[in-house]
């Protein structure tokens, strides 16, 4: 398994009950979309470079974020208790198509970023998921610069000439610069 093909869905938080469940955080939008989930592929700590690929049984959400999980095969609590801590997987090719104007996180890693006053500015490095907001780290003139990620500064990513459309806050640069 090559986990560039593949996403972080979330990861196991721990057993529950003594038949083999166990409780899994999503990062997703919405849980009720995994209702009908079938397979994940688990990454646990001893292995994390070797995923392993488990049938789904069922998929119970319980809260906005979490799920419990019933796999094949894990019938009992000591069944589900190396599961603790595993990193949860999914293909690429099975995350949910967006509108048009919105785009995953990991698909513009590597993209310019243009402002719309500005100009090209750097490259997308990253992206940080932060209490407050989620935030993009972009590399520019050798510092790494922090854009929120909001409507109203990212407008659009062109994968045709692999760009981000952004209109940054007046003074933002100043800020990472000392200017």
């Amino acid at each position: 398994m090559n986990l560039d093909e593949y996403y972080q869905l979330g990861t196991v938080v721990k057993p529950h009950g003594l038949r083999g469940m166990v409780v899994a955080f999503l990062d997703v939008d919405d849980v009720n979309d995994y209702r009908k989930l079938k397979a994940v592929w688990l990454a646990l700590p001893a292995t994390p470079n070797q995923p392993r690929e488990y049938a789904v049984e069922r998929v119970q959400p319980q809260t906005a974020d979490r799920v419990l999980l019933k796999l094949k095969g894990i019938e009992r609590v000591e069944d589900a208790e190396p599961l603790r801590n595993a990193v949860l997987y999914r293909p690429l090719a099975d995350l949910p198509q967006l509108e048009e104007d919105q785009f995953y996180f990991h698909d513009v890693i590597g993209y310019t970023v243009v402002d719309e006053n500005l100009g090209e500015l750097g490259i997308v490095e990253s992206f940080y998921e932060l209490p407050q907001q989620d935030v993009m780290g972009m590399r520019y003139k050798e510092q790494e610069v922090l854009i929120p990620v909001a409507d109203e500064l990212i407008s659009r990513a062109d994968q045709a000439t692999k760009k981000l459309y952004v209109t940054l806050p007046e003074g933002l640069l100043d800020i990472y610069l000392g200017s």
